[in-house]
């Protein structure tokens, strides 16, 4: 590799933890170079960079591109393709989040629908449908939890991470303040008497 040591390092992690996330080593190589490039790189200029083949690079680039996650660019008196990343890390989580959610929930959620239509034959069937169906309402719930978070700005959904564990607090302090409990009809207790 022809890159500084910090970038070196950065670029070899994302392509190990590339093959964790199901994108092979050289696709993730690939992405962290452009990732931190401060300008548009050509095939050329990547396969320098990394020391790969001209052909690893073309389906890498073909792959990200798959994937919605790089940009293609054309430099003025330069004839060859250049690619980019968008500059906005949450515009990146969103697309990959969404094209997770197509490739990977969106086939399951599908399959597990076709299954819950079909009467069941037996007793063990029936008992298998109704964990399906527990898995389906989950996968069911999130995507409309993501569906809404896509909806906000990203300044807004930085705020509601940065709640975390406070959120949480909040919930179940409401839940211990109006928890319907026999003699409370309802009615906020007294914190102080854990009623």
């Amino acid at each position: 590799m022809n890159l500084p040591p910090t970038t070196q390092s950065f670029v070899l992690h994302f392509g190990e933890m590339g093959s964790r996330w199901g994108i092979n080593r050289t696709v993730g190589q690939i992405y962290a170079l452009l990732y931190l490039s401060q300008r548009p790189l050509n095939a050329d200029d990547i396969c320098e960079a990394l020391g790969f083949a001209r052909s690893n690079v073309s389906m890498g680039l073909r792959e990200l591109d798959s994937w919605q996650l790089i940009r293609l660019v054309h430099l003025p008196n330069d004839r060859r393709d250049h690619f980019t990343v968008p500059d906005d890390i949450w515009e990146i989580v969103r697309t990959l989040v969404e094209q997770r959610r197509k490739r990977e929930i969106e086939p399951t959620l599908t399959m597990l629908r076709d299954i819950l239509m079909e009467s069941p034959a037996s007793q063990e069937e029936r008992q298998a449908q109704v964990r399906m169906r527990e898995m389906h309402d989950l996968i069911e719930t999130l995507t409309l939890w993501y569906q809404d978070m896509q909806k906000l700005e990203p300044d807004q959904l930085l705020n509601l991470l940065k709640l975390g564990s406070k959120a949480f607090k909040v919930y179940d302090m409401k839940n211990r303040l109006f928890d319907p409990k026999p003699g409370n009809s309802g009615k906020p207790g007294n914190p102080d008497d854990g009623t």
